[in-house]
């Protein structure tokens, strides 16, 4: 006994310190979690100690300093709730925008590919995955082409994208001129903050004056489908004028954080010529006149949580209907109980999500929060095929897109990136996108879990933010 009681006392000081640790660095960071997410941190410093803590000091940051730009126009009063509430995080305001949305991959890849070629003096590209298969060579190809022909091109991709993506193609895309960082890097620390706080934004700008945006990464799996599977669905859109100004501001900001040298020179809008053709590249038609829209991004460098914040406003605003699609579906606490509670007041919700996503662990993980809102009245569609979309549309007033899935990690950890439509045209658009979904989805199975599948899901919801 008396050999035991020092061992005692040195663990239950371990323990101390850990907490003590958690709490300190808490308040002095100013960190807000959600409740699940710090229980969570305290019951691993409490159990094991020893590996939660040295985890908590390399991976418990969720906020990061950083300088942004705060726009004009704050507190001014808006014409819906949302631009409000976004604008109020210091966020560009909302702005007429010609905006086109695509219906499927080869559309895509055609807006893609005439943004690109479109710019005549600079050119960011920010992706997750550049993929090394044909389409991803085929758009670096247009990257080296555009950089010959005198555009500055700049290309920002995720530490873990890049480690997919053979140092030959980086050679070769800097030989052609294309200046390249990469976004927290696994092994190299140039991007402050903890290495799992990923940048997934996904965004082409020509001259600071069109944006293409979206869920699609720059791969064959997103446009064309890889070794003879079909593409995966997904959704993506194009648009002019100051949103994409407002991306451009984000990419910069990005683009410095990972050690990039600032652009050369400002961007000078370019006006766009239907059928122009540019570098052997036919140019579509400029998107049609739309509705107006905002641009939203979210993550570390943000103050607040501001797409999770919008979503929960909106499941409290929306009266009729919440239509969503999302490949990954595992909300915080906050999120679930706001849909919950729209769907147990009568709004119809509709919830798309693949069958079998390329994420097991989050299908697996996803299945609490899922049979709660079945038992609330929302009608979980199980979609036969991959589908990467992400997007919500709220009654006939709002919707939102991007790159942001429908998850913790998404939601609370990553870099992200949306945007916010106001236009019916647009919103409309979406709705019948998602709802052309529905007729070959099957049910989802609600019924109660086996106890030990009850266990596994809850012991997997403990690190749920991130998968």
């Amino acid at each position: 006994m008396n050999a035991w009681f020092p061992r005692i006392t040195v663990h239950s000081l371990v323990v101390a310190i850990s907490v003590l640790v958690y709490v300190l660095t808490t308040r002095v960071e100013h960190e807000r979690r959600p409740p699940s997410i710090a229980i969570a941190w305290v019951l691993g410093m409490i159990a094991v100690p020893y590996f939660a803590l040295p985890t908590y000091l390399l991976f418990g940051r969720r906020k990061l300093p950083r300088k942004v730009l705060l726009w004009s126009g704050i507190g001014s009063h808006c014409a819906h709730w949302a631009e409000d509430l976004i604008e109020s995080f210091g966020l560009a305001p909302c702005a007429p925008s010609s905006i086109r949305l695509h219906q499927d991959g080869s559309e895509s890849a055609a807006a893609l590919f005439a943004t690109m070629s479109n710019a005549i003096d600079r050119l960011d590209i920010c992706t997750y995955i550049l993929g090394n298969d044909a389409f991803g060579r085929e758009a670096m190809q247009r990257m080296i082409d555009r950089a010959r022909s005198g555009v500055q091109v700049r290309l920002l991709i995720d530490g873990v994208g890049a480690i997919q993506l053979p140092r030959a193609c980086f050679r070769q895309l800097n030989l052609a001129g294309v200046q390249t960082a990469i976004f927290s890097p696994l092994f190299a620390r140039k991007t402050p903050g903890p290495r799992n706080l990923r940048n997934h934004r996904k965004l082409v700008i020509a001259d600071g004056a069109q944006l293409w945006a979206g869920g699609r990464n720059l791969a064959a799996e997103y446009f064309t489908g890889l070794k003879g599977a079909p593409p995966w669905g997904d959704l993506s859109f194009d648009l002019q004028g100051p949103v994409a100004t407002a991306a451009a501001y984000q990419f910069e900001a990005d683009w410095v954080a990972a050690g990039g040298r600032p652009a050369a020179r400002a961007a000078a809008p370019a006006a766009v010529t239907p059928g122009v053709v540019t570098s052997g590249i036919a140019a579509s038609a400029p998107p049609p006149a739309g509705g107006r829209a905002q641009f939203l991004p979210s993550g570390p460098d943000q103050a607040e949580d501001t797409v999770h914040a919008l979503l929960i406003d909106a499941c409290f605003h929306v009266r009729e209907r919440l239509l969503a699609v999302t490949p990954y579906f595992v909300p915080d606490v906050s999120l679930e109980t706001a849909m919950r509670l729209a769907a147990r007041r009568g709004v119809k919700i509709d919830l798309c999500i693949p069958v079998v996503s390329n994420h097991r662990l989050a299908d697996f993980a996803r299945n609490r929060a899922l049979r709660a809102l079945s038992a609330a009245g929302a009608r979980i569609h199980l979609l036969p095929h991959m589908n990467h979309a992400k997007a919500v549309v709220f009654d006939d007033s709002l919707a939102i897109s991007g790159s942001v899935n429908l998850d913790s990690r998404s939601l609370l950890l990553n870099y992200e990136c949306a945007v916010v439509f106001y236009g019916a045209r647009e919103i409309d658009w979406l709705a019948n996108w998602i709802e052309a979904l529905i007729p070959e989805a099957q049910p989802f199975d609600s019924r109660a879990p086996s106890l030990l599948r009850d266990i596994g899901e809850g012991l997997l919801l403990t690190v749920a933010y991130q998968l």
